[in-house]
C-alpha cells in the first residue's frame, strides 16, 4: 500500500511539474508531510499577493513516505517538485545530493544569511563542501515535559528530575512506587538524549568529522548504561513513541514524563491529551543537556522547472519574521530565525502547561545546541545502535559486546552504502 502511494505522488508531481514547464510561471509544486504543510498554506496568502494568478500545488505524504518518494525521485531525477521538505532526521542522507541546488550560488547568494539563524539549524543544511542544500524554516529544542501533579502525589520536585541522571532514575522508583505511573514510555528515550549530551560544535552524534563511527565510544557506553538501568529500575512502560499505547500512557496518566521536542506540548493539547491542560510542565533535560528534537527546512531540486519561484517562496518560509511568528501562534512550529524568537509571544503564558512562559525556556535551549555535523550515514547507525540496545535490554547481551556489534555493523552498511 505504501508503495502505491508513493508511486501515485510520484505521478503526480510528476504531472504537476509536466503541467508548469508548459505553461510558466502559473504553478509551481510543493511536497510536504504533516504538519508543516498547514504552516505552508499560512504562507500562500502573501505568496499570492506577490505573485497574483501563480498557482501553488501542495503535495502531501506522510513523513516516511514523503522521505521515501523524494529520494526516489532525486535519483531518478524526474518527477521532481519546485520545492522540498526536508525534516532534520533524514537530513544527512539530502545535503550531499547533487540532485539540489547549491543556494550560496547565484542567484540564491544565500550564506550572507547564516548569521539570522542559531549556528546549529543552519549548519544542518550546509555539506562537508560548505554548500547550502537546504535552509530551516522551524526548530524543536528539546524539552522535559513532565505531569506536575503526578510529581506532587510522590512528594517529587522538578528538581529531582533535572539535576542529575542518577536522580532522574531515583525520582522514577519513588514515582513508580507512589502513583503506580513509570517515569518514561522506553528506556530508548534516554540513550537518545545521552549520546547528544556534550557534544561540541563541529562534532556528530554518530560519526567524527572525518566520517569514523564513533558507537564504540565512553558517550555511548554510558547511555546504555542509562537505558539498562532504568529498565532494571522498572520505570519504563515499554512503548515506544507515537504508538496507541504511548499515546494512551499519557491519556490516563501512566507515563509521567516525555523528553522531547518543545513542538510535543502543542501535540499533546490538540491531539494526544487535551483532557489533561493545566497537569502538564516544560523542564530542561538532565544534567542540562542540549539537543534538538527534529526542524523542518525546505530544498530546491535542480530539475526545478520554477526556480525563481521556488526561491522566492523558500525565502518567505525561512526568512521572513512575520510568517514565522505565525506558524508559532497558530501550529506552535517554534521559529528559527533568531528574530523571531524575540517576540513577545514567547513571554506569554500557557495554559495546558499550568500557565508556564515555557516558551521561553526553549528559547534558552535553542541558544545552547551545538551546531554538530550531519552526516548521511547517521540514520544507517542510528537504527543499528536502536537494534543492539534492544538487545541489551531484552536478552542481556553485553554492553561492550553490544557497541562492539554495532560499530561492526554501521561500517559494513556504510561501506556497501558508500
Amino acid at each position: 500500500m505504501r508503495s502505491l502511494r508513493r508511486r501515485e505522488a510520484l505521478m503526480l508531481l510528476s504531472c504537476a511539474a509536466a503541467g508548469g514547464a508548459r505553461a510558466a510561471p502559473a504553478r509551481i509544486t510543493v511536497a510536504s508531510y504533516p504538519d508543516l504543510d498547514r504552516a505552508l498554506k499560512l504562507a500562500l496568502p502573501a505568496f499570492a499577493r506577490r505573485h497574483p494568478g501563480v498557482a501553488v500545488n501542495v503535495v502531501t505524504l506522510s513523513h516516511k513516505d514523503h522521505h521515501t518518494a523524494m529520494t526516489t525521485a532525486l535519483a531518478a531525477g524526474a518527477a521532481l517538485p519546485d520545492l522540498i521538505a526536508l525534516d532534520m532526521d533524514f537530513l544527512g542522507k539530502f545535503v550531499d545530493s547533487a540532485g539540489l541546488e547549491d543556494l550560496s550560488r547565484a542567484p540564491y547568494l544565500a550564506g550572507g544569511q547564516a548569521s539570522r539563524f542559531p549556528a546549529y539549524a543552519w549548519r544542518a543544511g550546509v555539506n562537508r563542501r560548505g554548500e547550502i542544500k537546504a535552509l530551516p524554516v522551524d526548530t524543536g529544542p528539546g524539552a522535559l515535559f513532565y505531569r506536575h501533579d503526578l510529581l506532587a502525589r510522590a512528594g517529587l520536585l522538578e528538581t529531582d528530575l533535572t539535576d542529575s541522571w542518577s536522580g532522574f532514575i531515583e525520582a522514577g522508583r519513588t514515582l513508580r512506587a507512589r502513583t503506580g505511573a513509570y517515569l518514561v514510555a522506553h528506556a530508548q528515550d534516554l540513550k537518545d538524549i545521552r549520546i547528544r549530551a556534550g557534544l561540541a560544535d563541529g562534532e556528530g552524534v554518530f560519526f567524527d568529522p572525518q566520517g569514523r563511527s564513533q558507537v564504540q565510544t565512553a558517550r555511548f557506553r554510558r547511555a546504555f548504561e542509562l537505558a539498562l538501568q532504568a529498565r532494571d529500575a522498572g520505570i519504563d512502560a515499554r512503548v515506544r513513541a507515537w504508538s496507541n499505547e504511548w499515546s494512551e500512557g499519557f491519556r490516563r496518566g501512566a507515563i509521567a514524563t516525555q523528553m522531547m521536542g518543545c513542538w510535543l506540548g502543542g501535540h499533546l493539547k490538540r491531539w494526544i491529551a487535551p483532557e489533561t491542560a493545566g497537569l502538564w510542565r516544560s523542564a530542561p533535560l538532565p544534567e542540562g543537556a542540549a539537543a534538538a528534537w527534529g526542524g523542518s527546512f525546505y530544498a530546491i531540486p535542480v530539475h526545478s522547472q520554477q526556480k525563481a519561484l521556488a526561491w522566492d517562496l523558500l525565502q518567505l518560509l525561512a526568512l521572513d519574521r512575520d510568517q514565522q511568528v505565525a506558524a508559532f501562534r497558530s501550529l506552535d512550529a517554534f521559529p528559527v530565525l533568531l528574530s523571531a524568537q524575540d517576540d513577545g509571544f514567547l513571554s506569554e503564558p500557557i495554559d495546558f502547561l499550568g500557565g508556564e512562559a515555557a516558551r521561553l525556556q526553549w528559547r534558552d535551549m535553542a541558544r545552547r545546541i551545538p551546531a554538530i555535523t550531519i552526516d548521511r550515514h547517521d540514520a544507517v547507525a542510528d537504527e543499528v545502535v536502536r537494534n543492539e540496545l534492544d538487545q541489551v535490554l531484552l536478552h542481556r547481551k553485553g554492553i561492550d559486546q553490544a557497541l562492539a556489534d554495532a560499530r561492526a555493523t554501521v561500517e559494513r552498511r556504510v561501506r556497501r552504502r558508500a
